[in-house]
């Protein structure tokens, strides 16, 4: 079954998403920050898909998706953002860094589910 790392400062919002995705039968890593989940990715070489948030302490969604992107080991996870964000030029940013959607919080759990296939379906 994929692996999801889901990145965000929130546990609420680490614990809803782990929750509705092992439900959906996959196996979910959780990370607090941008920084831990860098570490996070590089000790495991197999998650298929990131879900982060934008800002964190430490090191924001973009620093670690630039990180991720630029590291020949991890730049081809998908990333999507999941955020009350919604600036374009963030967005167009963090599209150059791995970024290939963008959910708004509070995110729809159908919505999300579906975007979840089509990406782990490429």
């Amino acid at each position: 079954m994929p692996k999801i790392l889901v990145v965000d400062d929130s546990e609420i919002i680490r614990v809803q998403l782990k929750n509705d995705l092992l439900a959906e039968g996959y196996e979910v890593l959780e990370a607090y920050n941008g920084l831990n989940g860098l570490n996070i990715a590089a000790q495991h070489g197999d998650i298929h898909l990131i879900i982060s948030d934008v800002n964190m302490p430490e090191m924001d969604g973009p620093t670690m998706c630039k990180n991720l992107h630029s590291n020949e080991a991890t730049k081809h996870i998908p990333i999507v953002m999941l955020t009350t964000q919604s600036n374009s030029e963030l967005k167009a940013s963090c599209k150059e860094h791995g970024v290939i959607a963008w959910i708004t919080k509070p995110y729809k759990l159908k919505g999300l589910l579906i975007g979840v296939e089509k990406i782990l379906a490429r």
